[in-house]
């Protein structure tokens, strides 16, 4: 479990470049989810979905060509394997999927219809809409539950780590262009747990920390002794995730490429806001109070 062994660095002392780095790192998802947004999936956008399998290797382009003949230049190809392929595409009548099935085996010899998905706008848009639901409960709920177990300041600045984290990882994904389903909402979901658990064994550690604080100890300096001491844990704790996780982004294929992307976005920077981001708010709200003016 000691990984790394007492631990002395001056996490609290390099808050101000934390800032800036989180800022930044913010500025430029925010930038590009105003301008380009999110890519949002068939589960979101409304639309179809066709899953087809041949019984010979196709090429990426080769059906690129086949799309563009019908006019569907602007569906997305998943690959599933050599030989299966997703085509998401705007919503399309039987007779168009028929179409494009027929067109397919002309161009390729036989192939199979393996799935068909109808996703309508209206039910896209109330998905989107529960979607941003399902994370401001979420979020409301962290809060009241930290508020009750610690207090408000901690409790406030575990939530803006935790919206800190779920922006970074959607700007990450909107400038990848990488797509918004619902496994990645799934991700984002479990990236917030996994997050708030982290903050909060540094915050019992703080709280520890201050019962038995040492004589002429600053909060600032107690702080960075608690992150430090749980610094080992944390690192081990976000060291076996991520492997699994780069096991499914690896070899776990298309499918779940996006939903391990974001896993991996959301583990690296919910440790980053649990070591640098709430100790470095609390300790700024801590310096704040009246009676340590």
């Amino acid at each position: 479990m000691e990984l790394i062994k007492n631990p002395n660095l001056n996490f609290m002392g390099s808050r101000r470049i934390a800032y800036v780095i989180s800022i930044i790192v913010l500025a430029i998802g925010l930038i590009s989810l105003l301008v380009q947004g999110l890519n949002y999936g068939v589960d979101f956008a409304g639309g179809t979905l066709l899953q087809f399998k041949f019984n010979q290797e196709v090429t990426t382009e080769e059906l690129r060509g086949v799309l563009e003949e019908l006019n569907l230049e602007k569906s997305t190809l998943q690959r599933l394997s050599p030989q299966e392929v997703i085509i998401r595409s705007s919503k399309l009548s039987q007779e168009e999927q028929n179409q494009v099935e027929k067109t397919l085996g002309e161009k390729f010899g036989e192939v199979t219809l393996v799935r068909v998905e109808d996703v309508g706008p209206a039910v896209g848009a109330d998905l989107r809409r529960m979607a941003v639901i399902a994370v401001l409960v979420s979020l409301l709920g962290i809060l009241l539950y930290v508020s009750i177990r610690f207090e408000f300041r901690p409790a406030a600045a575990s939530i803006i780590s935790l919206a800190h984290d779920a922006v970074v990882t959607l700007g990450i994904l909107s400038l990848l262009q990488r797509e918004f389903s619902a496994p990645v909402l799934a991700a984002i979901l479990t990236i917030l747990g996994y997050s708030i658990n982290d903050s909060i064994v540094i915050m019992d550690r703080i709280r520890e920390n201050l019962r038995s604080r040492k004589k002429g100890e600053t909060f600032e300096e107690l702080v960075n002794r608690s992150v430090n001491e749980t610094f080992s844990r944390t690192i081990n704790t976000v060291l076996t995730t991520i492997l699994p996780v780069l096991a499914l982004l690896i070899l776990g294929g298309e499918m779940l490429r996006d939903f391990s992307l974001t896993l991996l976005i959301g583990l690296i920077t919910g440790t980053y806001s649990s070591v640098f981001v709430v100790g470095s708010l609390w300790v700024d709200w801590e310096k704040k109070k009246p009676s340590r003016r």
